[in-house]
């Protein structure tokens, strides 16, 4: 059995690694490959009588690591500037008040038409309206670089809001006024701590001369993560400062920090560390959609019932944002409307709903094929956006 265990895992990320490179020759996600052959194994698995033991509990403890590193590697990428404010108030903006309005609209509708208790509502409609920033990040790389930029800060913003509101809610009790007062008071806590944390971080990483570095830094964000989630604090926003932190070290260069960091040395370590970030990030999340699709029900993907309600969802998503795009921000549609798949988060939060207080008309069919059609719309802006491409440069060759 150890062997056949090896076999997999091997196979599985050289399965990964081929898709992730010729996604950009078929510009098809190498997630959605990966899922799919997550179903296969699935099936090859039933027909040999072959399960894999406490699947429910490995899929959120792998899809939480792969979202911290996601996140982080995500964030090791993003430079400050002052002539990106105008980038970045959009991306946000983008992520919170595009969540918002869907999760209160649907919420809404749920609770007047239907007679659902409002707060079950919305904690059941919240992970369907997050950006996955695991499936979009990696799919963005064939982009521009504003408009990645604009898909990493919207994607890893709307992961952390949505994180942030769905436990809000999960926690909330009637007292709203004392709720918000917490909720504020929670995430001026976290801000705080993560620029401590990431200072001394930043600091360790430069003075550690022992070979074996990088892994512990990983290892205290993870550790960091999980005290903070323990303590119900937006643990997800520690990871994403500490990534800015470090990836725009040069605002805090002076010569007060010149005399603890040589800056030059750190940027060195640095660029090694985001090469580990990355391979590690990768080995996570190729295993984390391998084991979500063999944890995916064929039936539940191809009940026509659920497909209803999931074409429903997916076209309000997309209406919202192309409104929101081209009314409210004022950007081209084309490739952003496109870039706004759901993932990783949108499963584990719908696995954290308790029993209790899920809804019936959203099940793990109708999540499953919502996360199915708005990767497949992704892919299609991916081939439009090759085609355009195509079409520039002959043009240009031409002229």
């Amino acid at each position: 059995m150890t062997y056949y265990i090896l076999i997999f895992f091997c196979v599985a990320i050289l399965l990964a690694y081929f898709f992730e490179i010729t996604s950009g020759q078929t510009k098809i996600p190498g997630v959605l490959l990966l899922v799919l052959t997550g179903m296969a194994v699935n099936s090859i698995a039933d027909f040999y009588h072959f399960e894999i033991p406490q699947i429910d509990v490995i899929l959120p403890v792998m899809g939480t690591l792969g979202l911290v590193l996601i996140v982080l590697e995500a964030s090791l990428d993003l430079t400050l500037s002052r002539e990106r404010n105008s980038l970045i108030i959009k991306s946000t903006s983008s992520a919170v008040l595009l969540l918002l309005v869907f999760a209160c609209l649907f919420a809404y509708i749920a609770a007047y038409y239907f007679d659902y208790d409002i707060k079950n509502s919305l904690i059941n409609i919240i992970p369907i309206a997050v950006i996955s920033s695991a499936v979009a990040i990696p799919s963005a790389v064939g982009l521009s670089q504003n408009n990645r930029d604009f898909v990493i800060y919207e994607s890893s913003v709307s992961d952390i809001f949505g994180i942030l509101a769905f436990n809000y809610i999960l926690s909330s009790t009637d007292q709203l006024f004392f709720g918000f007062m917490t909720f504020f008071i929670e995430i001026i806590i976290t801000l705080l701590v993560s620029v401590v944390f990431s200072s001394v971080l930043a600091v360790i990483l430069h003075k550690i001369s022992h070979h074996v570095k990088y892994i512990i830094i990983l290892t205290a964000i993870v550790l960091i993560y999980a005290l903070a989630k323990l303590f119900h604090l937006p643990s997800l926003l520690v990871v994403l400062i500490f990534g800015l932190v470090m990836n725009n070290n040069n605002l805090f260069e002076n010569r007060y920090s010149a005399k603890i960091i040589n800056f030059e040395e750190f940027n060195m370590d640095l660029n090694s560390f985001k090469s580990i970030t990355a391979e590690m990030t990768f080995i996570v999340r190729s295993l984390f959609f391998i084991l979500f699709g063999y944890y995916t029900n064929l039936f539940d993907l191809l009940n026509f019932k659920n497909f209803l309600f999931a074409i429903i969802i997916v076209a309000a998503i997309y209406t919202l944002r192309a409104l929101y795009l081209k009314f409210i921000i004022r950007v081209p549609l084309t490739p952003l409307l496109y870039f706004a798949p759901r993932g990783l988060i949108t499963i584990l939060l719908f696995l954290s709903i308790p029993k209790s207080m899920s809804l019936s008309f959203m099940n793990t069919g109708v999540v499953t094929q919502v996360i199915f059609i708005t990767i497949l719309i992704m892919t299609y802006g991916n081939i439009i956006l090759r085609k355009t491409s195509r079409l520039l440069e002959f043009g240009l060759q031409k002229d």
